[in-house]
């Protein structure tokens, strides 16, 4: 049995019982769904890992004519991903939103609907597939930031749609000028068959451009903190830490499948100066930041910068020089994804807890709430880039290739990315620890300090075993 196209399956059944049985325990139902995807997950990781890469041509048509599921080492890393996220923040939502019963009407089939999306992108092989994901991803990721209907809420979900379909619109000009140029939108083929002429580089920075908008890169970045600093908390995670991944993953396979050969230098250089502003821009609002939330929303801008580095670091470079940035782009990407994710659960307990936004209504909280201070604490240390985190893996193998192929500001860009955002983490922890505060917090249960604890700690844990996810993402594709 082949377990790719349960990856798409489950979670929209999952989707039509949530939408169509609103009565149903739709926490537990979602729970179960999860559970069952993550095996599915788990199984297909490990077939890979046996057997290597595989197709699944839905309904026996194969490109151009069909469509073509494609798991490899970096697709299944990335369903295990999503589907450990997904788990964590699934169990963190249902008693959440408890305090926000009209809300969790409609979470749930929002949610599922993002998962089938998510894991359509990682799965898509061809350029068309990818752009059905993309939207789908965005319809349901705004939804589920105007969930709470305030008015801020909309504003930004309002935003966050503009500039989600001018990216859209831009990726899919680039699409139509490929398939009317070569009669095919399947990677694998287009790989061999782009040509370095006018068309072929236009559409290439159509879709570039318009991918960059949808991963909120410097200085198209102006829909995401409001987006993810106003959403409700386990929505916050999930985008986060998956969603903005989505349209980069997109815009790495086009580059290093396609236009590697095709894109000059000059540009690749022009990606990784847009990210290094992104990470000082960033980590700087961040630490201006009153409220904790956007403090956290703006470190990802911060943090999405380093992802941009994988191009003047990969393209144009010798093998060895672009393979550690791939590694170190991927490893930072996973890594990113848990801590990030356990980031904004923890500040999530913390606001429920206090009842209030601010930084400065942090004042004392440490006593108060000492698990979901420690979460973000240990998110932080793979954030800040230190050992023995997956962050700290990540961002030695990207220092390494910088020196490898001398480009020594790269590795500057890197250690002034950390101290920016030691800077605010250390911020946060000096208001949270004063002594003389006595803040009043409503209880909250215990598994939301336990959620945001787990992925903080898979974050850790990552930097014991990278070799794992990094062996995986060098696969050999001989089967493709």
């Amino acid at each position: 049995m082949n377990l790719i196209p349960l990856l798409l399956v489950i979670p929209l059944a999952w989707a039509l019982l949530s939408l169509l049985l609103p009565r149903l325990p739709l926490g537990l139902l979602a729970l179960a769904g999860i559970v069952l995807q993550l095996g599915t997950a788990a199984m297909l990781w490990n077939d890979v890992q046996i057997h290597g890469a595989s197709r699944y041509a839905i309904g026996d048509w194969v490109a151009p004519l069909g469509i073509t599921l494609v798991a490899d080492g970096l697709t299944v890393t990335l369903l295990a991903m999503t589907a450990l996220i997904a788990v964590v923040c699934a169990f963190y939502a249902i008693f959440y939103l408890r305090a926000y019963e009209k809300e969790r009407r409609y979470f749930w089939p929002l949610f599922w609907f993002l998962l089938a999306a998510l894991n359509g992108i990682w799965l898509a092989g061809d350029l068309f597939n990818l752009y059905v994901g993309l939207e789908l991803v965005t319809l349901a990721a705004v939804g589920m930031v105007t969930l709470s209907g305030e008015r801020h809420a909309l504003a930004a979900g309002l935003r966050y749609l503009y500039a989600a379909l001018l990216g859209s619109l831009a990726y899919l000009l680039g699409v139509a000028l490929l398939y009317g140029a070569y009669g095919t939108l399947d990677l694998g083929q287009l790989s061999s068959l782009l040509e370095a002429n006018l068309i072929t580089q236009l559409a290439l920075a159509l879709m570039t451009f318009g991918l960059l908008m949808k991963t909120a890169v410097f200085p198209l970045h102006s829909w995401l903190p409001p987006a993810h600093g106003g959403a409700l908390a386990p929505v916050s995670a999930i985008l986060s830490a998956l969603v903005v991944k989505s349209s980069f993953y997109i815009l790495a396979r086009i580059w290093m499948d396609a236009g590697n050969a095709l894109m000059p230098v000059s540009a690749a250089q022009l990606l990784g100066a847009l990210g290094a502003l992104a990470i000082i821009w960033g980590g700087w609002q961040a630490f201006r930041q009153s409220e904790i939330k956007m403090l956290v929303a703006y470190s990802t801008v911060a943090q999405l910068g380093y992802l941009m580095l994988l191009f003047p670091l990969a393209i144009g470079q010798s093998q060895q020089s672009a393979i550690l940035a791939w590694q170190g782009t991927m490893l930072h990407l996973l890594s990113h994804g848990f801590a990030k994710a356990a980031m904004f659960l923890a500040v999530g307990t913390l606001v429920l807890a206090v009842g209030k936004k601010r930084v400065v209504d942090m004042a004392g909280i440490s006593a108060k709430m000492p698990l979901a201070l420690f979460a973000f604490g240990l998110a932080s240390v793979s954030l800040m880039g230190l050992p023995p985190s997956g962050g700290f893996n990540a961002k030695w193998l990207l220092m390494q290739s910088a020196i490898q192929s001398g480009q020594w500001h790269w590795v500057a860009v890197l250690l002034a990315g950390s101290l920016i955002t030691a800077s605010y983490v250390f911020r946060v922890f000096s208001v949270s620890f004063q002594k003389d505060a006595d803040p009043q917090i409503r209880p909250t249960h215990p598994a939301l300090d336990l959620s945001a604890l787990l992925l903080a700690a898979i974050a850790i844990a990552l930097g014991f075993g990278a070799a794992i996810p990094v062996e995986l993402l060098t696969l050999p594709e001989e089967m493709l």
